[in-house]
């Protein structure tokens, strides 16, 4: 009897420790790569401050950095991840060794917006226009957003790099650009605070496949257990995001330091653009590529295989029961 009730004890301690210890294992520390502070990042903001990518192991180093700077740093390794997907297409259709794993949105996520006393796309001819990254996602919506208003963006304005989107809401108040296209919620505030004119939105507009999560090949082959892992915190704070409208806006507005109302609209008016399951539909993915081989003057768009890598964030789904 007493040799049983020791190995019982002995056994229950096993496993009340094995938690403990599992608890106190180090963090893996991985860095990903952000370009926006706007409502296009927020996936990784939740999974970080709900402490998704802590269930996973990881320690999340978020690091906020321009598109191109972002892709020589995933290329050279310095990266584990980068959420520029448009310019990680970009990227890979030059032949870098990159593949979008994840896609956060489905459209982009831009509108128009110039200073109060132009009316029109068309006033703003012989103007400048602000943007963050030359053939970026913000760059192409903008340009087309100009061209849909029936301006020429090549001839009729010109595009300087005015850094994120924060800076150039920044640059419009002082009138070293015209125009740009910005995210929520500086589209909102500088309508409501600068009274700034918004004079398009490309959010209804066309495809695109915009924010999300690309990764150098060689991860992808030879860790692929920390990409899933990466994948699985990113699905539930897209989950989350989906579910949770006020805590969301909440943490919109504590993480922009701006009213809550400015953060709730901006929520409302972006979540249409969210794939929710991180990955667009075949039709959605043909549109962008084939726009964006008109755009690099490709023979033909490259093959979404060549592109994309959807096997473990679909493992990711079905694992958490999201469709």
């Amino acid at each position: 009897m007493r040799t049983t009730l020791a190995a019982l004890l002995g056994a229950l301690f096993f496993l009340s420790a094995v938690p403990e210890s599992r608890a106190q294992a180090p963090l893996q520390k991985v860095t990903i790569s952000y370009s926006s502070s706007g409502i296009t990042s927020i996936e990784f903001f939740i999974a970080k401050e709900k402490g998704f990518f802590r269930e996973e192991g990881l320690e999340p180093q978020l690091v906020q950095m321009s598109a191109n700077a972002a892709i020589a740093a995933g290329i050279t390794g310095d990266l584990i991840g980068l959420s520029s997907i448009g310019s990680a297409i970009r990227a890979i259709q030059r032949g870098l060794p990159l593949k979008a794993v994840s896609v956060t949105l489905r459209r982009p996520l831009f509108w128009l917006i110039s200073r109060p006393e132009y009316k029109s796309v068309k006033d703003l001819k012989g103007k400048i226009m602000g943007i963050v990254t030359f053939g970026g996602s913000q760059h192409t919506a903008a340009r087309k957003l100009i061209s849909l208003g029936g301006l020429d963006p090549d001839k009729d304005l010109t595009a300087i790099q005015a850094g994120e989107e924060s800076r150039q809401l920044q640059a419009l108040v002082t009138n070293a650009i015209q125009v740009s296209a910005i995210s929520p919620p500086w589209v909102l505030i500088g309508r409501d605070k600068f009274k700034m004119n918004i004079l398009d939105s490309s959010i209804d507009k066309f495809a695109s496949i915009q924010n999300g999560l690309a990764v150098h090949v060689k991860t992808l082959q030879e860790k692929p257990d920390l990409v899933k892992k990466i994948l699985r915190a990113k699905a539930k704070a897209a989950r989350y995001f989906e579910q949770n409208e006020r805590e969301v806006s909440q943490m919109l507005a504590k993480m922009w330091n701006t009213e809550l109302p400015i953060a709730l609209e901006s929520y409302r008016m972006s979540k249409p653009a969210f794939t929710g399951s991180g990955i667009p539909s075949d039709e959605e993915i043909k549109e962008y590529l084939a726009l964006d081989a008109q755009i690099l003057k490709l023979p033909e768009p490259m093959a979404p295989s060549q592109v994309f890598d959807f096997a473990l964030r679909r493992e990711v789904n079905r694992e958490l029961g999201i469709k």
